[in-house]
């Protein structure tokens, strides 16, 4: 069987392979023989659902950053809960 995982490591590629695994196909850990791990160029990809990730101009949207607040206001515990809506 030939999979194609993308991640920024080799071992979180393969932990997505054991989750997947394990989700489609019920397959425990001790079950499954890894042959080969390589990192592939953009050119030597075969699956969709990763060549769609190549694109030049891919963006993904920032959803919300919180600010940091300074250090002198900072408390280890807070009475209230923090605002976390930025506009």
């Amino acid at each position: 069987m030939y999979k194609e995982y993308r991640d920024v490591t080799i071992n979180g590629a393969v932990g997505q392979m054991y989750m997947e695994m394990a989700g489609r196909h019920r397959a425990h850990p001790n079950t499954i023989q890894i042959i080969n791990t390589a990192v592939l160029k953009d050119s030597e990809c075969k699956r969709s659902h990763v060549q769609e990730m190549h694109g030049e101009g891919l963006k993904y949207p920032v959803i919300r950053k919180v600010p940091m607040v300074s250090k002198k206001y900072r408390t280890t515990f807070k009475a209230t809960r923090p605002n976390t809506f930025v506009h």
